[in-house]
């Protein structure tokens, strides 16, 4: 049986879609996100003990007084727009990396860690 032009046209654009709903369940875990995103400075402990942590002297995240201190909001900010300091940037933005439930995902593991 030959299929004609609309029923394959109908196939090929429910398989696409179907494709790019699969991509979302596929969305990097809070856990694999740190890991791409923040480990290369902050260490995947949090503690900052990297060769760039050291350099940038980032605090270690798993503290007392570091979550005591912490702001979820002023965390978003950061994530979203980065960090300058003395007009270098030391932290870039992840905004386009990163959707806003991922952004608080991401805070939440922060929050986390030990």
């Amino acid at each position: 049986m030959i299929m004609n032009s609309t029923l394959k046209h109908f196939i090929a654009s429910t398989t696409i879609a179907g494709l790019i709903a699969a991509g979302s369940l596929f969305a990097a875990s809070a856990s694999e996100n740190f890991e791409n995103h923040c480990a290369k400075c902050h260490g995947a402990d949090g503690k900052g003990q990297t060769k760039v942590g050291k350099k940038l002297n980032v605090r270690d995240m798993t503290t007392a007084a570091y979550k005591k201190e912490f702001d979820d909001a002023k965390a978003i900010k950061s994530l979203k727009e980065g960090i300058k300091k003395d007009g270098k940037e030391i932290k870039r933005s992840f905004a386009s990396d990163l959707s806003e439930a991922e952004l608080k995902e991401l805070i939440g593991y922060v929050k986390a860690l030990k």
